[in-house]
């Protein structure tokens, strides 16, 4: 509605009561501020308008794109005013088609009518501040400085730590330049209390905590409250491990007892090094926020970290009892069931959890419990009856189903279920991969590898199942050349993905070529010390000579993981002592 009154209130601006002309607002004069003082308090007579002739040939585009908005075609009407923009050049149609385009969320659109905005209405702060936004949403986080840096000489400030979104993501030679940029922008805005605050943010950023403290002297001298000011300045004291680091939030709080906001803050970073510090906070929180459920769910999880279940559990009741978030405090009841050895309870609790982040958790837990147990049956119409009541999950609830029974190494069940599932779901490449591994872990390499080319023969180019391939040829057949070959595109596709690299290693390892084998593997392990990698490396180093290297690898992956199958497997295999 909103957007069909305001495409209306163009139309009718545009055509100014005649369709032949547009009006346009003049330059607005400067004033002798004297001579207003002095001058009698009439309002005077609004100068007239200037009109322009609008093009004969827009008429028609700007009454079809109002039309367009009535029956809601938005995107018809987009594409109209941006065609009409450039032609037109009148910041309405420009200020109107960035609007259209965010709300559709076309960020290119928004992002090239905004640009025309700014340059037709170079006076109008939203148009400035609006394509600082797209810009930074972009990318393109530098170039949005000049549009900040407008707004605030409109405006007397303006949105400069914006800037830090996606900072993280810029190259270090534009994370410099957009830092120099900022520094030498300060001097121009001294009083700006947003650009202090950027400046500090970034030089944080940058590593540079000398240098960030230095600048938020500058924001406390301008603002001794400002919030994020406060926040970073504590981090940075806590990481320099000061014996006071939240001294300067605590007076503020001591000022402003009734700043929740900044109290919630404080109390999230005490919960790093004081838990029963942070409890407190949050309790004086709870108190003057009653029906806030995130407080009171912080409280319950504080609780439970301080070993107080029955407080726990007395907040998540009143949660409960508040009808917010009822997901989260039944997975945490369900948890500290089961914690507790009451079984029976946690599948109870871990039930009542819906369709939402929990979910795949939550039942997940039951399958497993139910399978500890011995119910079979019950784990499999549990399932059965999730599929009905949540259709859209079906796929999702099989795989998680053969997840659970395969860890629990019920491998026939797992085939049973995989199998029903691809019944439902016969072009599932997650399911056809599940039954693979399903297959390779029973020792039927044949259907494993079958399930594996089926998926390639539709997806060509997934590297997944590339890797699968070849590190199944390379560890259970001989066949290394093949395994190779598969490995080297899956890694072509991947280069840097650490399970690609062990495999690669592996096959090398298998075809003698010991020193290039340790490079991948090497590279594996320091990007993903996982145990199985660990095995891989070390048996490799141990085949080179380097028994002692083997040694210090496996034994660092056996304290992550004693039991784990793989690394057991290997140093059995081996004749390798249990503490190596």
């Amino acid at each position: 509605m909103s957007i069909r009154l305001t495409a209306l209130a163009l139309l009718l601006s545009l055509l100014g009561g005649c369709s032949s002309t547009v009006a346009t607002r003049p330059e607005a004069p400067a004033e002798d501020t004297a001579a207003v003082a002095d001058a009698p308090q009439e309002e005077a007579p609004a100068p007239p308008v200037p009109e322009r002739p609008i093009p004969e040939a827009s008429v028609y585009p700007l009454l079809a794109a109002e039309f367009a908005l009535r029956q809601r075609d938005y995107p018809r009407a987009l594409q109209i005013y941006l065609e009409q923009a450039p032609l037109l050049r009148d910041p309405a149609v420009s200020a109107h088609a960035t609007r259209l385009a965010q709300y559709l969320q076309r960020e290119n659109a928004a992002l090239e009518a905004a640009t025309l905005w700014a340059e037709i209405e170079p006076g109008s702060s939203e148009a400035r501040d609006t394509l600082a936004t797209l810009l930074i949403r972009q990318g393109r986080t530098p170039e949005a400085l000049p549009q900040l840096a407008a707004v605030a000489r409109l405006e007397g400030d303006a949105r400069f730590p914006a800037l830090l979104n996606r900072f993280d993501e810029l190259p270090p030679t534009e994370q410099a330049a957009l830092d120099d940029a900022v520094t030498a922008l300060l001097p121009e805005l001294p009083d700006s209390v947003p650009l202090h605050l950027t400046a500090a943010l970034i030089a944080a950023e940058r590593d540079d905590p000398a240098r960030a403290r230095a600048r938020l002297d500058e924001v406390f001298d301008l603002d001794p409250q400002q919030h994020q000011a406060l926040l970073l300045e504590a981090r940075l004291r806590m990481d320099a491990g000061e014996r006071k680091p939240l001294a300067r939030i605590e007076a503020v709080l001591d000022a402003e007892p009734d700043n929740d906001r900044l109290r919630l803050q404080y109390a999230r970073l005490l919960a790093r090094n004081d838990m029963t510090a942070a409890r407190e906070q949050f309790e004086i929180l709870s108190v003057n926020n009653p029906r806030d459920g995130d407080i009171l769910y912080s409280l319950a999880l504080i609780n439970e970290e301080l070993e107080d279940r029955v407080a726990a559990k007395a907040y998540l009741r009143q949660v409960l009892a508040l009808g917010q978030r009822p997901d989260d405090v039944y997975f945490a009841l369900g948890r500290m069931a089961e914690e507790e050895g009451d079984l029976a309870t946690a599948i109870q609790h871990y039930m009542q959890v819906g369709d939402g982040a929990e979910f795949v958790a939550a039942n997940a837990r039951i399958g497993e419990l139910l399978l500890r147990a011995g119910e079979l049956p019950r784990f499999l119409g549990h399932f059965a009856t999730l599929r009905q009541s949540y259709p859209p999950r079906s796929e999702q609830l099989y795989a998680l189903q053969a997840n659970v029974l395969n860890a629990a190494g019920r491998t026939e069940t797992v085939l049973e279920v995989l199998g029903e599932g691809l019944d439902a779901h016969p072009g599932s490449t997650s399911l056809l991969y599940s039954r693979s591994v399903a297959y390779e872990r029973s020792g039927d390499i044949a259907a494993a590898e079958r399930d594996l080319r089926a998926i390639l023969e539709r997806e060509p180019d997934n590297a997944t199942a590339l890797n699968a391939l070849g590190y199944t040829l390379a560890n259970r057949t001989n066949r290394y050349d093949e395994a190779r070959e598969l490995i080297a595109r899956a890694l072509a596709l991947e280069p840097g993905e650490p399970a690609i690299l062990d495999s690669m290693g592996w096959v090398l390892y298998h075809q003698g070529e010991y020193e290039q084998a340790l490079d991948y593997l090497t590279r594996a392990y320091a990007a993903f010390p996982d145990p199985e990698v660990a095995a891989h490396l070390g048996e490799v180093l141990w085949a080179s000579g380097d028994r002692e290297g083997a040694r210090r690898i496996w034994q660092g992956a056996l304290d992550e993981d004693p039991e784990h199958p793989v690394l057991r497997a290997t140093l059995e295999r081996l004749g390798v002592d249990e503490q190596p």
